[in-house]
């Protein structure tokens, strides 16, 4: 039995707008463009009150909610954040498979913290990330991603909901057909005029027949009528890299300050590879400065970085040929490359309930 977990964001653009501008909190807010040809990408709880969703043409939001405000779309940032996220999801599991910035499927069968169960899992992925970020997500915790991914809209925002493999399938016949993946309007509405309104009545048809309604997707709709999904979890990448990094508050151009926060970052880094029991030669500082302008410093040692005085030395003389004189730094990282798997990383079988 795989246990799976579906990690959303909740409102990720908005909320890191809010987050970052107080005035913003509490308000209806929309990210995009108010122009004439302006397109909602996301917006606030908020504004969702008034019936505002994402890629709803600007005009119509404005119409729907007046005092409706929008903020420009700042996608680096976004980018920086959803990475954040990403290195929190590689402390548990290696099967991560991104779908976009805000969402992802972890798949934790195995996983590398000997925790006890999924549920657990995800309630301490989510506190993370609301200590990292200030934001919060969703998790759905099943057997399979498509279960996973409508558990993680049950409670929206931060919420939690489980479906364990004995319930999966009763679950599914009272779901309404809106709510399953690969259902869009278009087809939930030529659903209804063939009497198909709940998992139960989708379940009611052979799949040859769901077939011959829906082409190829009817396949994939008799196997979730059953709370069957066979999809594994597949990762983007093969990880290279073992990093963090911070944003600060405030820019920073004090050598002995940075010094200060560099500590903590490589603190982290170290707890991470020792964690996987990965240990690389190359250390990198990166740095990104108030204007955004990125700039990185790499050394690579003879031997590999076993200890954490030979990972912080590194770090300490990177930092020092950092050019601070007219520039201030708004995000600096740390990261090990040149990995060797020194043993294999340590996993373990979740045995308890979910």
């Amino acid at each position: 039995m795989r246990k799976i977990i579906h990690i959303d964001m909740d409102a990720f653009y908005a909320s890191i707008e809010q987050r970052d501008n107080p005035e913003y909190r509490g308000k209806p807010l929309a990210v995009g463009y108010a122009g004439e040809r302006g397109v909602v990408a996301t917006a606030s709880y908020e504004a969702r009150k008034y019936g505002i969703r994402s890629a709803m043409p600007s005009k119509t939001a404005l119409a729907k909610c007046p005092q409706l405000i929008f903020a420009k779309p700042r996608f680096e940032i976004y980018k920086e954040v959803s990475l954040q996220i990403r290195n929190i999801f590689f402390d548990y599991t290696d099967l991560v498979e991104p779908l976009s910035l805000d969402e992802a499927y972890l798949d934790v069968t195995v996983n590398h913290m000997q925790m006890p169960s999924a549920t657990i899992v995800a309630r301490e992925i989510k506190k993370r990330i609301k200590e990292a970020t200030g934001l919060t997500a969703s998790a759905g915790v099943s057997v399979n991603k498509f279960l996973a991914k409508i558990a993680s809209d049950y409670n929206k925002p931060d919420g939690l909901f489980v479906i364990t493999e004995k319930e999966a399938e009763a679950f599914v016949e009272q779901l309404e057909i809106e709510r399953f993946w690969g259902v869009g309007k278009v087809t939930a509405e030529r659903m209804h005029k063939l009497g198909i309104n709940t998992g139960a009545d989708l379940k009611r048809l052979s799949e040859s027949e769901l077939v011959m309604h829906f082409g190829k997707a009817g396949h994939s709709y008799y196997q979730n009528a059953r709370a069957i999904d066979n999809r594994q979890v597949v990762p983007d990448r093969i990880r290279k890299s073992v990093g963090a990094e911070h944003t600060f508050l405030t820019d920073i151009n004090d050598i002995a300050e940075l010094a200060t926060h560099l500590r903590e970052i490589a603190d982290e880094v170290w707890r991470r590879t020792s964690q996987r029991n990965f240990y690389g030669r190359t250390v990198t500082l990166k740095i990104k400065y108030s204007d955004f302008k990125q700039i990185t410093r790499s050394k690579t040692l003879n031997g590999f970085v076993n200890e954490f005085n030979l990972l912080w030395t590194a770090a300490l003389e990177l930092l020092n040929t950092v050019d601070l004189s007219d520039k201030r730094v708004r995000l600096m990282g740390l990261t090990v490359s040149n990995i060797q798997d020194i043993e294999q990383p340590k996993t373990y079988q979740l045995k308890l309930d979910f």
